[in-house]
């Protein structure tokens, strides 16, 4: 009798931040999420003592997850001493649609760090989203 391979499930890619909740705030709004129950930013005037924060999609499950951290220090890549480590890769079907998402991502505060726009073979624009990390947003 064979058993089956069993294998673990990637729940969510959690990012470090100085600065949980900015981020947090900032893919929300970029890849129109929420927050998990519980997780959702402070009333007005209330401090915010969120440690891990995390965000669902329209289904409930899991995407991304926040970790706030005294220090961080910001990916250099593509140049410098501090490699990107990790990095998320966006999809959109169209070279139109690529524009309006980098004008979207530029608007919430991500950084343009590299612009494949006119490549022929796979459009692509590379950014850091507000506390560093790398992203890319490329036409599929």
């Amino acid at each position: 009798m064979k058993t089956e391979e069993r294998f673990p499930q990637l729940l969510q890619v959690a990012l470090d931040s100085t600065n949980a909740r900015e981020l947090a705030e900032f893919y929300r709004r970029l890849l129109g999420l929420r927050y998990r129950p519980g997780d959702e930013p402070p009333a007005a005037g209330q401090p915010d003592t969120a440690d891990w924060l995390v965000l669902l999609d329209a289904a409930g499950d899991r995407r991304l997850a926040f970790q706030q951290v005294a220090k961080l220090p910001e990916a250099t890549w593509p140049e410098g001493p501090i490699p990107q480590q990790l990095h998320l890769d966006l999809m959109v079907p169209t070279a139109e649609e690529l524009q309006a998402q980098h004008e979207r991502a530029l608007a919430l505060g991500a950084r343009l760090l590299r612009d494949g726009f006119d490549d022929p073979e796979e459009p692509i624009r590379i950014y850091a989203d507000p506390a560093g990390h790398p992203f890319c947003i490329f036409v599929g």
